[in-house]
C-alpha cells in the first residue's frame, strides 16, 4: 500500500481515529525545531504557535502602517490649515515651504508658476516649454530618480547631490497645468518609483487651490 492510499483512506474515513484512538498515542512526528520525536498533538500545538506568531507579526505590520498613515494625515491636515489661513500668494508659498520642509522633513522644496499671475520671486522664473509639457502630461505626481530631470537645476548648488525627487503638477479645476511643485532628497529611496502617491496628489490639489485663490 502506498502512502497516498493511506492518506486517501484517512481522508475518506475521518471516524478512523475515533474508533482507534489508541493509534494516535503510538504515532510520533519530528519536532520541526529540535528534531526530537513528538506526538501528533504536540506537533499540532507547534504548528498553531507558528501560525499565531506569523499572525502577530502581520498584525504588528498592519498597525505600523496605520500609525504611519495617521502621522501623515496629521501633517497633511496641518498644511491644509496653513494654506486656508494664507491670505496672499507669498504666505501660501511660505506655508508650502515651511510645512513640507518642516513637518514632512523634505530637505529641498521649490516651486515654479507660469499660469497663475505674475511676480518677481524665483517661483516665476522662466520655465521651458519642455517642462511645461512634461508637467501637463503627468497623470499623477512623478516619483523617481532626480537624474535627467530639468527641474533638478532649480535647486542650484544642491542639485549635484540630489538623488530622488517628486514633481507635483499644479492644475486649475479644468485640468490646465499652471505650475510645478518639486521636492527632492539626497536619499535615493525617499521618492522611489514605487512610492504611493495618494497623499502627494492631495498636497498638489491643496497647493493648486490655495495658489489659484490668491492669484488675482
Amino acid at each position: 500500500m502506498k502512502s497516498e492510499d493511506v492518506a486517501a483512506y484517512l481522508h475518506d474515513h475521518p471516524e478512523f481515529f475515533d474508533q482507534h484512538a489508541e493509534v494516535l498515542a503510538l504515532i510520533t512526528l519530528p519536532d520541526p525545531h529540535s528534531g526530537r520525536a513528538v506526538s501528533i498533538t504536540e506537533r499540532q500545538l507547534f504548528n498553531l504557535r507558528d501560525k499565531v506568531r506569523a499572525l502577530e507579526a502581520k498584525l504588528g505590520e498592519l498597525i505600523g502602517f496605520g500609525e504611519e498613515n495617521d502621522a501623515i494625515s496629521e501633517k497633511v491636515h496641518g498644511l491644509a490649515v496653513a494654506l486656508i489661513a494664507a491670505t496672499d500668494r507669498s504666505s501660501v508659498v511660505r506655508a508650502l515651504y515651511s510645512h513640507l520642509g518642516g513637518a514632512f522633513a523634505v530637505p529641498h522644496v521649490t516651486l515654479r508658476l507660469w499660469g497663475a499671475g505674475q511676480g518677481d520671486s524665483h517661483e516665476f522664473d522662466v520655465v521651458s516649454d519642455a517642462v511645461k509639457a512634461f508637467a501637463s502630461g503627468l497623470p499623477r505626481p512623478y516619483c523617481g530618480t532626480a537624474a535627467g530631470q530639468e527641474s533638478l537645476a532649480w535647486f542650484g548648488d544642491a542639485a549635484a547631490g540630489l538623488q530622488s525627487m517628486t514633481q507635483l503638477p499644479l492644475r486649475e479645476s479644468g485640468g490646465a497645468c499652471f505650475g510645478l511643485l518639486v521636492m527632492a532628497s539626497e536619499d535615493p529611496q525617499r521618492f522611489h518609483a514605487e512610492l504611493g502617491t495618494l497623499y502627494l496628489e492631495r498636497i498638489g490639489e491643496m497647493a493648486s487651490a490655495a495658489l489659484l485663490r490668491v492669484a488675482a
